[in-house]
C-alpha cells in the first residue's frame, strides 16, 4: 500500500507592515540596542552628508557666544582679562566687564571645547551631543512607554532633529538641554517603580546639565518632579532609609560638587559666586526686561550705534516684546510662540496623531504629564522670549504625549475598519520618506548655512601672513543681527582681530595699540562684502 502525501498547508499571508512591526517590537525589547539604534542612526546619516553639508559657520550671537566660551575652556582659562580695547569689540551676548567672557551657563562652552581639544572642530562637540540627545530620549521614552513605542518615538524624533535641525547644525547647544530634560524626565518613573541610585544619578546629572545650560527652564522642568516624589514617598512610602539613600543622596552627591563648580565659575568670571554673566549683560545693555513681572530699564550708555539699535528698537518688538504687558497683547504673542514650538518640534505630519488627544489625556499614566503641563505653562507664560529650543528640557514631554496619542489613535475604528491604525502607519510612512528624501537629495540646501561671507574673509585674512585687524564700518542702516565684530578668547594673540571703527579720538588708539599688524577696513554692508586697506582717520 502506498502513503498518500498530505496536503501542505498554505502559509497564511502576513502583511508587510504587521512584519516590520514584530521585527521592530523584537528589536525593541532589546532596549539597550534600541536606544543605541536611535544615536547611531543620526551619527552614520549626518556623517555620511559631510561631504555635501560640512560643519556649519556661526551666524547668530549665540553661536559666537557659546564658541567664544569653547575658546576660553580650550585655552585652559575659565575666563579673560578685560582688554585694554574693549570698546571696540563689544558685541552681543559677551560681556567686557569685570571680565570678557560668553554671557551664556558654561555648559555648551564645555561642550564645544572639548570638540575642539579633541579634533580641532568645535563641531565635534554639537555632533555628539544631538546623537546622545536622540539616545536619552529614547531612554526615556523606555521608562514610560512600551519598548516598541519607544522605538518608534526615538526614531521618529532623531530623523526630525537629530540630523537636519539646527540642534545639529548650529552652536546654540540646544541638544544638551534636551539630554539633561530626557535623563531627569526618564529617570522619575524608573525610581518610581524600583528606587535605583544608578537612575538617581541620572537624575542628578540631568539636573547638572540643566543647571548649566538652561537654568531657568531647567528650574519648570525640575518643579513637577519634585512634586512627583513628593507624592510618591506620601502615597507609596517607600521608606526614609529607601528614599534617603537611594534617591536624595544619590541626586545630592552630583548635585553638590556641580553647584560648587559652577558658583566658583561664576566667581571667577562676575566676581561673585552668584552672579551669573548673563545678569551682567543684561543689566549693562538691555532695556527690555526679560520677565512680565519686571520693569523696563533705562537706557544704558552705548558705546555704538548699532548695539543701540539692538536694544532700544529691535529687541522690544521680538516676539512682540513690549505689547505683553496687557492681555490682549500677551495672548497674541502667545500664539506666535505656540506656533514656533509646534512647526519645530511637530509640523503637520506629527500634529495628525493629536486627533486622539483628549483620549490620551485621560489615560491614567498621563496625570504626571497634565501636573508638568500646567506648571511648564505658567512658568513659559512670564516670559517675554520664548523661542523653541528655549523648551529643550521640555521636549521629552512633547513626545511622550505625541506616542501616546499615537497609541490611542491606532485603537481608533470608523464603521469597523481600523482607521486609526492606518493614520498611524501613514504618518510614519510620511516621517520616513520626507527623511530619506533630504538624504538622497543631490542637492540640499544647507539647513543653517551661517554667515559664509564672514566666514570666508576671516579665511582670506587668516591666509595673509602676519597678524591682521579687521576695522568694521557698518552703513546706517546695517541689520544689527548680522554681527561681525567677534574675537578669539586670546584677543592680543589671535591672527585676526575684529574691531569696530569708532572714529576720532578712539580709531588712533586702536592702532597704536596694534601697531605691528596690518589693517584692514571690512564693510559687510556692501554687495558684496568689500576688504581694502584701511586708510587711518585725519
Amino acid at each position: 500500500m502506498t502513503r498518500s502525501t498530505p496536503p501542505r498547508q498554505a502559509t497564511p499571508f502576513v502583511p508587510p507592515f504587521a512584519t516590520l512591526e514584530h521585527w521592530c517590537a523584537r528589536w525593541a525589547r532589546r532596549q539597550r540596542l534600541a536606544a543605541l539604534t536611535c544615536g547611531m542612526l543620526v551619527l552614520l546619516v549626518r556623517a555620511a552628508e559631510l561631504p555635501r553639508l560640512p560643519p556649519p559657520e556661526p551666524s547668530i550671537h549665540d553661536e559666537f557666544s557659546f564658541l567664544l566660551a569653547a575658546d576660553t575652556f580650550a585655552s585652559g582659562r575659565l575666563t579673560n582679562p578685560t582688554h585694554a580695547m574693549w570698546q571696540h569689540f563689544e558685541s552681543f551676548h559677551i560681556i567686557q566687564t569685570p571680565t570678557y567672557m560668553s554671557m551664556y551657563a558654561p555648559g555648551q562652552g564645555l561642550v564645544l571645547a572639548a570638540g575642539q581639544v579633541l579634533s580641532g572642530q568645535p563641531w565635534l562637540g554639537v555632533y555628539v551631543t544631538a546623537a546622545l540627545f536622540c539616545y536619552a530620549l529614547c531612554w526615556m521614552l523606555q521608562g514610560w512607554l512600551p519598548p516598541g513605542w519607544a522605538l518608534l518615538g526615538g526614531l521618529l524624533v532623531s530623523m526630525r532633529v537629530g540630523v537636519f535641525s539646527g540642534w545639529m547644525n548650529s552652536y546654540s547647544g540646544t541638544a544638551l538641554a534636551g539630554i539633561g530634560g530626557a535623563l531627569l524626565f526618564g529617570a522619575l518613573p524608573r525610581l518610581m517603580r524600583r528606587p535605583r541610585i544608578g537612575h538617581a544619578l541620572m537624575m542628578g546629572l540631568g539636573l547638572a546639565i540643566l543647571v548649566n545650560t538652561r537654568p531657568y527652564e531647567g528650574l519648570i522642568a525640575a518643579i513637577p518632579v519634585a512634586l512627583a516624589l513628593l507624592a510618591w514617598m506620601i502615597l507609596k512610602k517607600p521608606g526614609i532609609r529607601i528614599a534617603l539613600t537611594r534617591v536624595a543622596l544619590p541626586v545630592a552627591l552630583v548635585m553638590l560638587p556641580v553647584a560648587a563648580a559652577t558658583s566658583f565659575y561664576f566667581w571667577r568670571v562676575t566676581g561673585q559666586p552668584f552672579r551669573m554673566p548673563y545678569q551682567v549683560n543684561r543689566e549693562t545693555y538691555a532695556v527690555t526686561p526679560y520677565f512680565l513681572f519686571q520693569s523696563p530699564r533705562p537706557e544704558p550708555v552705548y558705546h555704538n550705534d548699532v548695539m543701540r539699535t539692538f536694544y532700544t528698537q529691535i529687541e522690544p518688538g521680538l516676539q512682540g516684546a513690549y505689547l505683553q504687558d496687557t492681555l490682549q497683547g500677551w495672548m497674541v504673542a502667545a500664539v506666535y510662540k505656540i506656533c514656533g514650538i509646534w512647526s519645530f518640534y511637530l509640523g503637520i505630519v506629527l500634529s495628525v496623531p493629536l486627533l486622539s488627544l483628549r483620549l490620551a489625556l485621560g489615560d491614567r499614566r498621563m496625570r504626571f504629564w497634565l501636573l508638568a503641563g500646567v506648571i511648564f505653562f505658567l512658568g513659559l507664560g512670564v516670559q517675554r522670549f520664548l523661542q523653541p529650543h528655549y523648551i529643550a528640557p521640555m521636549a521629552g514631554a512633547i513626545y511622550v504625549i505625541l506616542i501616546q496619542s499615537m497609541r490611542h489613535l491606532r485603537q481608533v475604528r470608523i464603521r469597523g475598519h481600523r482607521a486609526g491604525l492606518f493614520l498611524v502607519r501613514a504618518v510614519v510612512v510620511l516621517c520616513v520618506a520626507a527623511f530619506l528624501r533630504q538624504v538622497a537629495d543631490p542637492h540640499p540646501a544647507a539647513p543653517y548655512p551661517g554667515d559664509l561671507e564672514r566666514a570666508n574673509i576671516l579665511r582670506r585674512l587668516e591666509n595673509l601672513p602676519g597678524p591682521q585687524l579687521a576695522i568694521v564700518r557698518y552703513s546706517p542702516d546695517h541689520p544689527p543681527a548680522r554681527e561681525w565684530v567677534y574675537n578669539r578668547a586670546d584677543i592680543d594673540h589671535a591672527k585676526v582681530v575684529w574691531a569696530r571703527e569708532m572714529g576720532v579720538p578712539d580709531d588712533p588708539q586702536l592702532l597704536r595699540y596694534f601697531h605691528n599688524r596690518t589693517v584692514w577696513l571690512v564693510e559687510p554692508d556692501r554687495q558684496p562684502p568689500s576688504v581694502t586697506p584701511y586708510t587711518p582717520p585725519q
